[in-house]
């Protein structure tokens, strides 16, 4: 492996960091003895500046370019965004509906009378399955089996991911800024 620039961050496939790295996971390094490291990233990251600063942390998340491009929201170094779980508020749901049919069991799938995963709403009359298909005029259905817009409860927000980890270099080369 060639010798890295210090501060530069890559992607490993392994579970833990090589040796001259550190994982970037937030992790609280002393300014005394990564005085280098810290003139490049300062407290970006986080830290009190004077003993100790934070590395990236990008620990469950993709990692982003700072600035801005065409149709996108700025993005300043450092900031996290995004979130693990959204509850979508019921202004941001547009109106629309999920009907129900109940008019007989699609081909290759039987009708029971207990709900099973696979089966058609029906009843036994000896054993003769009837399929409801002449339901009475407003009929009620059960409490829990209609809820307004998902209650307001959280539903996971990832984008499909492969568990790599991001590690940044402890020593290297002091990068060129001109």
């Amino acid at each position: 492996m060639t010798t890295p620039f210090l501060g530069e961050i890559q992607i490993f496939g392994f579970p833990f960091a090589p040796f001259q790295w550190a994982v970037a996971n937030g992790a609280s390094l002393s300014v005394q003895q990564n005085s280098t490291l810290f003139s490049l990233i300062g407290t970006i990251y986080g830290g009190n500046g004077t003993t100790n600063f934070l590395l990236p942390n990008l620990a469950g998340r993709g990692s982003c370019n700072q600035g801005t491009g065409p149709s996108l929201s700025q993005r300043i170094i450092g900031e996290p965004f995004g979130e693990f779980n959204a509850a979508l508020p019921i202004a941001s749901i547009p109106p629309h509906s999920h009907k129900m049919v109940a008019n007989g069991p699609p081909a290759g799938v039987t009708a029971v009378p207990v709900p099973t995963s696979g089966a058609a709403l029906a009843r036994f009359v000896g054993t003769d399955a009837l399929v409801f298909t002449n339901p009475p005029p407003n009929a009620t259905l059960a409490p829990n089996a209609v809820v307004v817009t998902g209650g307001n409860i959280p539903h996971p927000n990832q984008q499909p991911f492969l568990a790599l980890n991001f590690c940044i270099a402890l020593n290297g080369v002091f990068p060129s800024f001109s």
